[in-house]
């Protein structure tokens, strides 16, 4: 059974509002199931803990100094992310759909929900991201760069190359000079991303997912994003803004660390993982680069089966 609720509910509460709105529609339910005239004080608790034995949260814990609730947005995993996103259910051979069907959806809660209004009060400025995340740009970038990794090493969906560094250089160098040489062509675009930050991840987020893909592993795909990052600084000098730059230059170095407040595997990771600053566009770029790895796999979920199913109820569509 899933909990439905409101997404306003959520967005102008907290995570711990889920819970909150759960246990009064247990208790309604149960007054409702038995006739009572009134009784929620007193059936509220037993009814709660009953259906909520076998409570799954979805999010994990975030840090003290956030004072939050549980069950945030910021606590959810990419992986997670991934499965709540059901188009592998109807577009299974077309693992760059799926990862921008994903990307689009990661953009919405992680950008505008977690950083735009949890993080930073509301301000707006993370709506520009979704904007740039989720056109044709990186739709062209990502199918491209996907195309050359599959011709290249004979690869479709459920064969992949075994992940290498010779691997990730090939397809995210050419991934990154591709998407470089995209904006040189056509400047309106170079401005109008702008910053750097936006570019930075138009490209980065592509090349990352077409690694993933081609390698059937997230962490590797991760490895394709900092690669970029880098050729990307080098090409124009700087990433972006205040910390913009600094998250994408030491990250790499936690790829493929499984070590705790280090590395994970990427479906594990999140919003609030360490190295992931809560800059404009990351999360969702990061949930791309890991929606490849299962997809190229052609796997039927890529964290937990459970949430893949829970969001495949049609209540939900």
């Amino acid at each position: 059974q899933a909990v439905h609720i409101p997404t306003v509910v959520s967005r102008t509460a907290d995570g711990g509002q889920t819970s909150r709105w759960m246990a009064m529609q247990v208790g309604m339910s149960f007054i409702s199931a038995y006739h009572m005239c009134a009784g929620e004080a007193a059936v509220a608790d037993l009814a709660f803990t009953a259906k909520h034995a076998g409570l799954v949260e979805m999010s994990e814990m975030l840090p003290a100094r956030r004072a939050r609730g549980p069950n945030e947005p910021g606590g959810l995993s990419f992986g997670h992310m991934a499965d709540i996103v059901q188009t592998s259910r109807k577009f299974r051979d077309d693992p760059c759909k799926i990862a921008l069907e994903t990307c689009a959806a990661a953009m919405m809660l992680y950008d505008q929900i977690w950083l735009g209004g949890y993080m930073s009060g509301g301000v707006g400025f993370t709506m520009y991201a979704t904007a740039a995340y989720t056109n044709n740009i990186v739709d062209d970038n990502l199918y491209a760069d996907t195309e050359y990794g599959w011709d290249k090493y004979g690869l479709e969906v459920g064969k992949n190359v075994a992940p290498s560094m010779d691997v990730i250089r090939d397809i995210g160098t050419w991934g990154s000079l591709y998407g470089l040489e995209l904006y040189e062509n056509y400047p309106t675009a170079l401005e109008d991303h702008f910053g750097g930050s936006q570019r930075a991840t138009v490209i980065s987020t592509a090349t990352g997912a077409a690694v993933a893909i081609a390698t059937g592993n997230s962490n590797a795909g991760l490895s394709g994003w900092y690669l970029s990052m880098y050729l990307h600084k080098e090409a124009h000098g700087r990433l972006g803004f205040f910390g913009y730059d600094l998250q994408d230059q030491c990250g790499a170095t936690n790829v493929f660390s499984y070590q705790s407040d280090e590395g994970l595997l990427g479906e594990l990771r999140g919003a609030n993982y360490p190295n992931y600053a809560m800059n404009v566009g990351h999360q969702g770029g990061y949930t791309t680069v890991v929606t490849g790895g299962y997809t190229g796999r052609g796997d039927a979920f890529a964290c937990n089966p459970l949430v893949k199913t829970c969001f495949a109820d049609d209540l939900m569509n």
